[in-house]
């Protein structure tokens, strides 16, 4: 039933931040698939007669994917696997799947936040077994042998019925088909409180969710409309498709424009949320306010010990290094550890398994705790209502009070899409050559304080991964970011991250764009966007 299939070996199978990810029809090369997925087995040791979780976002080619993937590894002597129904496990479900059940990893098949379909984003990454992103050894590891792998091995047996929970057995392994949403559920009621959130909606407050018809619409309606009682309809494009309705499944005020209208509308809703491809991405957006994700995170830390799961507090709190510095204010009030990491899930694992950090997050939408190892978008989604729940308050008044007692951090993230490659990498090459002459250097009235590359030594595994993000501090306290991201399929994406922290309490009710004005034309001019890309403005700006 084992059939070993000689191959030869692509060049571009490369992780990015969170595992390979391309277009479909790159995927769909001879091997190309089978190829990745060998490679992530033959970098692993022990896992004979293991359990290995599969689940994906839905996404076009995901069933196909799945299908290999439980194949190749009862070829390669997985005892059991664990696959949502469907094909469906939203990235942090799968996280809690991987933690719940001891399996020793997992692969997750998406491309998170992109778009979807026939011509559009497919990804294949490796969870580890304390559910997490596999660490930069593990995927270093993984693409060394893409470059020499020559074959691989797969069960020759029929497909698995994926819409049917039951038993099925592929040669020696047990395939079980589980309910996706269930474990997560009662993972979400354990942490929450439900009765007052209930309470909270059953006397008139209006919750809104956009699922952007990806994964979390199964898990929102679950538990927002049939666990905590908001009217049927609450839970908007709940139904996963392969293609995200041919919209753009990222939670930003671009992609989700229509819920921003809503919420800013008269008669809004009190409370309007949504998700992204894979679940793991949030957007809050209370009424009359949009909360900046890294606002979010400082609100949220600042706040979490109102839900149950958090009540003894916090042990420490870890943004990736773009993020703004809200959430550094809180930690020093706390008196707990403030941890700055490099971009990317991944690196918050060892702080969370070491029980330095209990709440992380990313300026890219991104927040989560150390009950999963993965960021959660619908976690951020309840621990808000919870906190709601309690406070009494609305979303505009906790941001308001919170401001004026850590002070604001405007921000802004610029992102440019699909620039040339080389245009983008001469960039960032051209702002590092230039690193160790601009502190001193006055650029309209900001004057450079500092600027480096980013480095980041983890306190943990002593690991060090360099040239993570290029600063440019300025003095009294504003910022800019320039990084390459590691999430897109075409071309390169510059982001460009501009901050500036406001103090005085009157000058808190900023247009966000006004306050960062001449911020962004000093990013424009040190790094020469315009000249060096030929982009006039960003693709997004959030």
């Amino acid at each position: 039933m084992i059939k070993t299939v000689s191959t030869n070996p692509y060049g571009d199978q490369k992780p990015g931040t969170s595992g390979l990810r391309k277009k479909v029809p790159a995927f769909q090369q001879k091997n190309y698939a089978e190829n990745f997925i060998q490679s992530i087995f033959d970098s692993l040791e022990g896992f004979e007669g293991q359990t290995l979780v599969i689940g994906g976002d839905g996404r076009y080619y995901n069933r196909e994917v799945i299908q290999k993937a439980i194949k190749m590894a009862a070829a390669n002597g997985f005892g059991r696997v664990l696959v949502g129904r469907g094909g469906i496990l939203s990235t942090p479900a799968a996280s809690n799947v991987i933690r719940k059940y001891k399996a020793f990893g997992g692969i997750v098949l998406s491309a998170s936040h992109n778009p979807g379909g026939p011509t559009e984003d497919f990804g294949i990454k490796y969870n580890v077994g304390n559910g997490g992103p596999a660490p930069e050894k593990v995927t270093d590891a993984i693409f060394a042998r893409t470059k020499v792998i020559d074959s691989y091995k797969i069960a020759e047996v029929a497909d698995v019925n994926l819409d049917l929970e039951s038993s099925h057995q592929v040669g020696n392994m047990t395939v079980t088909v589980i309910d996706p949403v269930a474990d997560y559920a009662e993972l979400m009621e354990s942490l929450f409180d439900f009765a007052a959130i209930r309470k909270l909606i059953a006397g008139g407050f209006r919750v809104v969710f956009d699922a952007m018809s990806a994964v979390t619409g199964p898990y929102a309606k679950e538990i927002i409309e049939r666990r905590l009682g908001a009217p049927k309809g609450s839970v908007m494009n709940f139904i996963p498709l392969p293609d995200f309705g041919g919209h753009h499944p990222d939670p930003n005020l671009v992609h989700a424009r229509a819920l921003y209208e809503t919420m800013m509308a008269p008669d809004a809703p009190d409370f309007g949320a949504a998700s992204d491809g894979d679940g793991d991405r949030n957007l809050i957006i209370g009424k009359g306010i949009f909360v900046t994700p890294s606002d979010s995170l400082a609100m949220l830390a600042a706040n979490a010990h109102l839900a149950p799961g958090y009540a003894k507090g916090l042990a420490g709190i870890a943004r990736s290094m773009p993020t703004s510095g809200a959430a550094d204010r809180v930690a020093e009030k706390l008196g707990i550890g403030l941890y700055e990491t490099p971009t990317g899930w991944k690196f918050f694992g060892n702080l969370l398994d070491e029980g330095l950090a209990t709440i992380c997050g990313e300026e890219s939408a991104g927040t989560g705790s150390n009950h999963v190892r993965e960021k959660d978008g619908l976690w951020a989604v309840l621990l808000w209502l919870n906190i709601l729940a309690v406070r009494k308050e609305s979303a505009l008044d906790i941001a308001r009070k919170h401001w004026a007692t850590y002070g604001r951090n405007y921000y802004s993230r610029h992102d440019y899409e699909e620039v040339d490659t080389d245009a983008a990498n001469g960039l960032i090459a051209a702002l590092r050559d230039k690193l160790a002459s601009l502190p001193g250097k006055s650029f309209s009235a900001l004057t450079v304080e500092n600027a480096d590359d980013f480095s980041y030594n983890d306190p943990v595994d002593k690991s060090v991964s360099k040239n993570q993000g290029i600063r440019i501090l300025f003095k009294g306290g504003s910022r800019v970011v320039y990084r390459l991201s590691g999430t897109g399929t075409s071309g390169a994406t510059l982001r460009v991250y501009i901050e500036r922290f406001e103090a005085d309490s009157a000058r808190h009710d900023l247009d966000t764009h006004a306050a960062l004005g001449d911020l962004i034309a000093v990013a424009d001019e040190i790094a020469e966007i315009k000249k060096r890309t030929g982009r006039d403005a960003p693709s997004v700006i959030t």
